[in-house]
C-alpha cells in the first residue's frame, strides 16, 4: 500500500504542476528571490539552482532570473519577501503543509486561514503535523527512461534510493546530495522530468471516493493562492 500512495501522489504533484502554468512566472520569481538568500551561486545552492531550471524550462529570460536573485540579495527594490510555512489539518484529518513566500503575512495567513475553513479543514500550530514530513530531494523521470543507467548513474553520485513502478523512475536523495546527483544525471545526458526538494509524509492517510475528492479541492485551493509556493500533504490519493 506504501507503493500505491506513494506513486499516486506523484501523479498528483505532477497535474498540480501543470495546473499552475497561468501563475508560473510570479511563482517561480518569489522562489527564486527566496532560495538566493542561500547564496546567489547557483553553483553552490541547490534549492537556487532548482528554481532556475524551472523558471528557465518555462522559457523565463535570463534578466528577469537575475533581478529576482539581485531582489533576494536584497538589491532590485521592492518590498522584501518572506517565507512563511503553515501547518494545518485538512477534512478526514489529513496533514497539510503550506509553503508560501510573501510582501505580505497578514494577507497570506488570512487568505489561507480561509481556504482551510471553506474546505472543511483549520490551521494548526507549528509543529502540528510538521514531525509527519521529511525533506528529500525528488528526481521524476517519465515512463520509457533507461532505469538501469539511472540507477547506475544515480547510486555512484550519492543517491539514497532509486524506485520505479510502470515506467516511471524516481531517484531520491537527502538534500545535501540533492544538487551533485541532479548534475551527474543531466551530464550523462539523462534529464527529469521533475526535480525538486519537497517534503515527503512518512505516514499517509488513505482517502478514497468522496473523501479524496474533498481533500483534493483543499489543496488545489490553496495552491491557487498568489503567495502559496508548494502544498504538501499526507493523503494518499488513488491512482
Amino acid at each position: 500500500m506504501a507503493g500505491h500512495s506513494k506513486w499516486a501522489n506523484i501523479k498528483f504533484r505532477k497535474a498540480a504542476q501543470d495546473a499552475k502554468r497561468g501563475k508560473v512566472f510570479t511563482k517561480l520569481i518569489k522562489e527564486i528571490s527566496v532560495a538566493a538568500r542561500g547564496g546567489a551561486d547557483a553553483a553552490a545552492n541547490p534549492r537556487l539552482r532548482s528554481a532556475i531550471d524551472k523558471a528557465l524550462a518555462a522559457n523565463m529570460t535570463r534578466d528577469a532570473i537575475a533581478r529576482a536573485v539581485k531582489r533576494g540579495n536584497g538589491g532590485g527594490g521592492g518590498a522584501a519577501i518572506e517565507e512563511i510555512r503553515y501547518e494545518g489539518y485538512g477534512p478526514h484529518g489529513v496533514a497539510v503543509l503550506v509553503e508560501c513566500a510573501t510582501d505580505n503575512r497578514n494577507r497570506s495567513v488570512s487568505e489561507v486561514r480561509a481556504v482551510f475553513s471553506k474546505h472543511g479543514g483549520n490551521l494548526g500550530t507549528d509543529g502540528s503535523v510538521a514531525y509527519l514530513f521529511e525533506k528529500i530531494g525528488s528526481l521524476v523521470f517519465a515512463a520509457g527512461a533507461d532505469e538501469e543507467r539511472i540507477l547506475e548513474i544515480a547510486l555512484q553520485a550519492g543517491a539514497d534510493d532509486v524506485d520505479s513502478e510502470d515506467g516511471v523512475v524516481e531517484v531520491v536523495t537527502s538534500p545535501g546530495s540533492f544538487l551533485q546527483v541532479e548534475r551527474a544525471l543531466r551530464d550523462s545526458g539523462l534529464a527529469p522530468e521533475m526535480s525538486e526538494l519537497i517534503q515527503r509524509a512518512t505516514q499517509h492517510a488513505e482517502l478514497h471516493g468522496d473523501k479524496a475528492e474533498q481533500a483534493a479541492k483543499l489543496i488545489d485551493a490553496l495552491e491557487q493562492l498568489e503567495d502559496v509556493q508548494n502544498v504538501f500533504t499526507n493523503a494518499a490519493f488513488a491512482a
